[in-house]
């Protein structure tokens, strides 16, 4: 009993100790098996759960996605635990760039949800980032993460770039850019912002889609191919690769360059292909690749690919073949034979009128050869018309340095062939006799699905500057909006020029034909105010603008129809070999930016006012190399689309915009 006696004592003494320790001393005072409490003095109890007071937290979300320019809320709740009943201070980290919230600390009631505002600026890049809300009180901290997505917001004013230098006229200009200006076209805000690597060299532009579903995602896409004759997809904002095709066949591998520098140290695919958004379930881009199978035979194929998986579309692949009627090089039986290890296609596809047509050259000048210009049903990848332009000649293939065949609205297919087989002896239409059109300004029908020379200009001198090799070929043509002289009338003209540092500018309804004596009906011919051209023209605001070999670029002003006999500005800097070929990006008639990219090692990026060609940016000028991307690439032509330039590279494509 005495024993008893010390023990009801000592339990008024642990008034507040551990809940086991009253319950002990409960049970030892004969208390009927019932317990203590503690009391909710602040050490927990609960209702009974025996813990030390705490908190939890959490998110209503897990992940959460906010779109650049817009706000998402996150709704965070405190549950108080064990009687607690303490202050939580909570303290935000982990954002996304570009990303604030409307606090970045603040205290939680627990049992009142506290709502917190994330907002992206609409320059924030496409990332994401675990957030997370840390929860502090006293010596106890509890976190709630979140998964923070940022995607770009996807714009109604966003352009397509579906074909070579942005449309069949092939004149270089994307008049929607509203996000580059020159006023931020500068080494402080602009610059290198990724690159996106492939398998070989990117000789064909890059082209871009707007507003895809791919991948199960809404995003902007570049497409970009190679001579390793692969074929990507690209999240255009953030670099994410979509898919990757080979059109190689089995068991296939790409061409060896022939012996010839001009498309080394293999041909793939070469040319700008060509994408049509509403052929196929979701689109489809259209390519021409070149293999070689184990038995030494050499293919030329065309492919058409689901744009937003890459897959081969009905009736894909195509083998390019081909004859027509002639007795010229690689002829056969009365017919020219198309022998497709002989040829590269390397000018821009055109899709026009629901035919894909495409132009073959030749592996440098190594004969035979001839020029041919081919369509292709892009439905049913069935050829749809074939022209030999010297079947009885040699020579005469597409070059165009990459160009794109240019087309107008009546159906007719413009472009320059390179030096072969003129005949100076006209029939009474005043065409060459035997039909051979080497080195000459072509317009093409397509009426009744023929192909057909429908006009053409050849210089004066055009027999030997095939032979002197000093052809039209090397550079690509315009097509100019129609044009108004001082009396009114309106002109509809063609602009292209070569080797012999000549420009041309024909009359599309009349373009000249061939005369031994002088090139008198030619609409305008501008001697040597340029260097050989190995590349094409630009046109803005009435200027037409040309980057010849080791010249600057030049501005050439139309004033009543006519071009400048001598360039109204120019640039402070030249460009080596092959010169370059500009885009021109501009907000309507303003904000005109000219970009050019010059062939060295590094290569160079250059952006001028298209105003006065002032440079406003090079890749060049960052720090530290900030903006370099390897080394230059002869036959890229840079695109400018949505607020980024694209510039393929000998392994990859570079990706410029405003700085994050």
């Amino acid at each position: 009993m005495a024993t008893v006696l010390m023990l009801t004592a000592r339990k008024t003494r642990l008034c507040g100790i551990a809940l086991a320790m009253a319950f002990y001393v409960a049970l030892m005072c004969g208390c009927g098996g019932k317990l203590v409490s503690a009391g909710n003095g602040g050490f927990g109890g609960g209702g009974g759960s025996g813990g030390s007071p705490d908190f939890s937290i959490s998110a209503n979300v897990s992940t959460l996605s906010v779109t650049s320019g817009s706000q998402q809320s996150v709704t965070l709740t405190a549950t108080a635990l064990d009687g607690f009943s303490g202050t939580i201070s909570v303290a935000v980290s982990g954002l996304p760039a570009g990303v604030t919230a409307s606090a970045l600390s603040f205290s939680l009631v627990p049992g009142t949800p506290q709502q917190v505002s994330l907002t992206a600026a609409a320059s924030a890049p496409a990332s994401t980032s675990t957030v997370q809300f840390v929860a502090t009180s006293g010596t106890i901290s509890h976190t709630a993460s979140v998964s923070v997505t940022v995607k770009l917001a996807m714009t109604p004013s966003s352009v397509d770039v579906v074909t070579y230098h942005y449309d069949v006229a092939r004149d270089g200009l994307n008049a929607s850019e509203t996000t580059l200006t020159p006023s931020n076209v500068n080494a402080s805000s602009f610059g290198l912002l990724m690159t996106l690597p492939v398998d070989g060299l990117v000789d064909g532009q890059p082209l871009y889609l707007s507003n895809l579903t791919a991948g199960g995602t809404q995003r902007n896409v570049v497409y970009a191919v190679t001579e390793n004759d692969s074929v990507y997809a690209f999240d255009a904002d953030t670099g994410a690769q979509i898919w990757k095709t080979s059109v190689l066949g089995a068991n296939e591998t790409t061409s060896g360059d022939h012996g010839c520098g001009q498309i080394t140290p293999e041909i793939g695919i070469t040319s700008t292909p060509v994408i049509d958004r509403s052929a196929g379930p979701h689109g489809a881009i259209f390519v021409v690749g070149m293999s070689l199978d184990q038995s030494g035979a050499y293919h030329q194929r065309l492919h058409a690919l689901d744009v937003t998986t890459g897959t081969e579309l009905a009736n894909s692949p195509a083998e390019i073949k081909a004859s027509y009627p002639g007795t010229g090089d690689g002829s056969s039986g009365g017919n020219v034979i198309f022998d497709p290890g002989q040829y590269a296609e390397r000018a821009g596809l055109l899709l026009l009128n629901g035919v894909v047509y495409m132009g073959f050259t030749s592996h440098c000048d190594s004969e035979p050869y001839t020029g041919w210009l081919m369509g292709y049903n892009e439905l049913t990848l069935a050829q749809a018309s074939v022209l030999n332009l010297t079947p009885n000649g040699s020579e005469g293939s597409i070059w165009m340095a990459g160009a794109g065949l240019a087309a107008d609205s009546s159906g007719y297919i413009y472009f320059l062939d390179a030096n072969g087989t003129f005949d100076p002896t006209l029939n009474a239409s005043g065409f060459p006799s035997s039909g051979d059109f080497g080195n000459g300004f072509l317009k093409v029908s397509t009426a009744g699905g023929t192909l057909a020379v429908a006009d053409y200009f050849e210089p004066n001198n055009t027999v030997n500057e095939s032979a002197e090799d000093l052809d039209f070929g090397s550079g690509g043509a315009l097509l100019l909006p129609d044009l108004t002289d001082a009396s009114g009338a309106v002109h509809h003209l063609a602009v292209g020029a070569g080797k012999d540092q000549n420009i041309y500018v024909v009359n599309r309804d009349s373009m000249g034909k061939f005369n031994a004596q002088n090139n008198n009906a030619i609409y305008q011919e501008i001697t040597g105010a340029i260097g050989g051209v190995w590349s094409m023209p630009a046109y803005f605001n009435n200027a037409v603008y040309y980057g010849a070999v080791g010249d600057t670029l030049k501005a050439f002003p139309i004033t009543n129809a006519r071009l400048a006999t001598s360039a109204g500005f120019a640039s402070t800097n030249s460009f080596p070999y092959p010169g370059t070929t500009p885009a021109i990006s501009a907000s309507g008639t303003t904000n005109g930016i000219v970009w050019a990219v010059e062939n060295s090692s590094p290569a160079v990026l250059h952006a001028f006012n298209a105003t006065n060609l002032q440079e406003l940016y090079n890749s060049n000028q960052a720090a530290n190399n900030r903006d370099q991307f390897g080394n230059g690439n002869k036959f890229i032509t840079p695109v400018v689309v949505n607020g980024k330039v694209y510039v393929g590279t000998p392994s990859a494509v570079a990706v410029f915009g405003l700085l994050p």
